[in-house]
């Protein structure tokens, strides 16, 4: 029987990403605490802005963004976000996506899968992903239980389970 298998990967839903995105600039504008302020969320290359005429109101709005984020599904570990900068008479926060297992996040993983998993699975890095494989479905599963359990630094997903 040929070996089982998926792949641990770090990626995030661009289009999840613009719809809470979008939801959160809508209540930023209909918002009474956001009235005359210049309250603002959008894009801006690859990057994440938000403006405001207080540290207080960025932050106010981060939250409102992180709040619909979390209802789409999309974790908040994948968010990596700055501080508020004072830019003239506005404040700024900038926030990006973190996308992607580095080497030392996937190195991490397997030290975790080798050290505490079953003894039958096998862990190979392959670019920015892990593929976790055995002749086992049973070892897969305990895999992916033991991951979810950890608390990890970064955002995972379980993907190609065959």
């Amino acid at each position: 029987m040929a070996d089982a298998s998926f792949d641990i990967v770090s990626k995030v839903d661009r289009q999840e990403v613009d719809n809470a995105l979008n939801q959160a600039g809508k209540e930023i504008a209909q918002r009474y605490d956001f009235k005359n302020v210049g309250a603002s969320i959008a894009w801006s290359g690859d990057k994440i802005l938000m403006e405001a005429n207080s540290e207080d109101r960025v932050k106010a709005i981060l939250d409102v963004f992180q709040e619909k984020l979390v209802k789409r599904g999309v974790s908040l570990k994948a968010l990596d976000t700055g501080e508020p900068q004072l830019s003239g008479k506005e404040f700024k926060l900038s926030s990006e996506l973190k996308e992607g297992l580095s080497q030392e996040n996937a190195k991490k993983l397997g030290k975790i899968i080798r050290d505490e998993g079953p003894k039958n699975a096998k862990v190979q890095v392959t670019g920015d992903e892990l593929r976790v494989s055995s002749k086992s479905r049973d070892d897969l599963q305990t895999v992916i239980a033991l991951l979810k359990g950890k608390d990890l630094d970064f955002a995972v997903q379980f993907v190609n389970y065959r």
